[in-house]
């Protein structure tokens, strides 16, 4: 009697082809076309089988691909167990991925299953995210693609006129404002302009796809602001809009891409996921040697945490100076500073979009620092903090012994800064019950 009947898929748009054991026997492959009915009559097949062997369940993996997760939710919804595999995670050597046909796909993904069925070894599968934040996700992904091309198209543009020296006229101070689209149109029209008949041609095309572009970005900015008055997005978007730094677009960004927190365990997980973790390269005696960033996980998300934190360096005169006082303390690790506040951003999202947290925070950081001469701060409304902080940048975690009990002597500079950063609520939690 076979306890499990296992199945490695290696999917595709015509069809797919299964790899199917009891156990760990010998496999068995076949093939079923990838359409409703084919898919239907692999699933009546596998529960044949399963009658047949008298096994208690029947577990299913295939690599995660352009597919989606429609195979997925079909065979979750017959009772079949499940999983789609990361294929960047599966373990393949140099020689194995010059030769990868698909019956070897198959039987790798069954061999990854049933390492994790027998023997226990760690299942590198991916999150399935509900149908619901799949849209959300294609809604705010088409945001971010479209705003791309408008900058490639942008710079089509740019590299036309710089190839015969034009530049704007001085009456037009900035690009792509009103009048330097109708500085645009003129080369584009008029018989005197410099640019000959199929160049005026081409620059008329791109002004055409620049201005269809900016129409196209204020309606899914406005689809996007609609998805985040969503009861599931509204109090986390608030809180993250309230910022320094940090926008609509880029809230709904992390919102969307990070998905269900309770899958990661701590804060070091999220950070892994998001690649904002060094590399490491230790082996014997050589047990702290660091490399770049791992940059795994979504890129989008590193991106708009990265135009966020140099959009708080540049624009508040308090923190440009504190940006500034860090790099010149540290002059060669600027991008490092950069990457550490990326992160206490990231802290800040997972902090707020869990309500028990959320809570604990609201009843406590004012109680903490009610004795401080710094100006407290009013909770409630949209964008506004917690109790007890203001928004701002960091002055390091927790701060020391002796900063905690000076605080109400130090500068009014230094008071500021301590208070308008927010800390890791771990950290809170540990001072709150030293002080209890």
């Amino acid at each position: 009697m076979a306890e499990y009947i296992m199945t490695g898929c290696d999917p595709h748009d015509k069809d797919n082809l299964l790899l199917s054991a009891e156990d760990a026997r010998n496999p068995e492959q076949r093939s079923y076309p990838n359409t409703q009915a084919g898919r239907g009559k692999m699933i009546a097949e596998l529960k044949r089988r399963q009658q047949e062997s008298g096994a208690k369940k029947i577990l299913f993996a295939y690599e995660a691909s352009s597919l989606g997760f429609g195979l997925y939710e079909e065979l979750t919804e017959a009772g079949i167990v499940c999983f789609v595999l990361a294929p960047t995670k599966l373990l393949r050597s140099p020689k194995r991925r010059l030769d990868k046909p698909d019956e070897r796909d198959a039987r790798d993904i069954l061999g990854a299953l049933r390492a994790h069925v027998l023997a226990g070894n760690e299942l590198p599968d991916v999150w399935v995210p509900d149908p619901e934040t799949r849209a959300d996700r294609a809604l705010v992904r088409m945001r971010l693609n479209l705003a791309e091309k408008l900058t490639v198209t942008k710079n089509q543009v740019q590299a036309l006129l710089k190839l015969h020296g034009l530049k704007k006229p001085a009456s037009v101070r900035n690009n792509w404002t009103e009048k330097f689209h109708q500085w645009l149109a003129e080369l584009a029209t008029s018989p005197q302009s410099p640019l000959v008949p199929r160049e005026r041609l081409a620059l008329a095309s791109l002004i055409r796809q620049v201005r269809s572009a900016e129409e196209e970005i204020q309606e899914l900015d406005r689809n996007v602001a609609e998805v985040a008055t969503q009861p599931r997005y509204a109090e986390p978007a608030r809180t993250l809009c309230g910022e320094l730094g940090v926008g609509l677009l880029t809230a709904m960004v992390f919102l969307t891409e990070r998905g269900d927190l309770s899958r990661f365990q701590n804060r070091r997980q999220i950070g892994a996921y998001l690649g904002l973790v060094p590399a490491k390269w230790e082996s014997g005696q050589q047990d702290d040697r660091k490399g770049h960033l791992t940059h795994q996980g979504p890129a989008r998300v590193r991106k708009v945490l990265n135009q966020a934190v140099w959009s708080r360096r540049a624009h508040p005169q308090q923190t440009r100076e504190f940006f500034e006082d860090l790099e010149q303390r540290a002059p060669k690790r600027k991008k490092i500073h950069v990457v550490g506040h990326m992160r206490r951003l990231r802290e800040i999202g997972d902090r707020f979009s869990v309500p028990w947290k959320c809570r604990f925070l609201s009843a406590h950081l004012d109680r903490l620092l009610h004795s401080r001469t710094m100006a407290p701060v009013v909770a409630g409304g949209p964008g506004v903090e917690t109790p007890g902080y203001r928004r701002g940048v960091p002055s390091g975690r927790g701060g020391s012994p002796s900063a905690k009990r000076n605080a109400g002597s130090t500068s009014r500079r230094d008071r500021v800064i301590i208070a308008q950063w927010i800390h890791p609520w771990v950290d809170v939690r540990r001072r709150h019950h030293a002080k209890s």
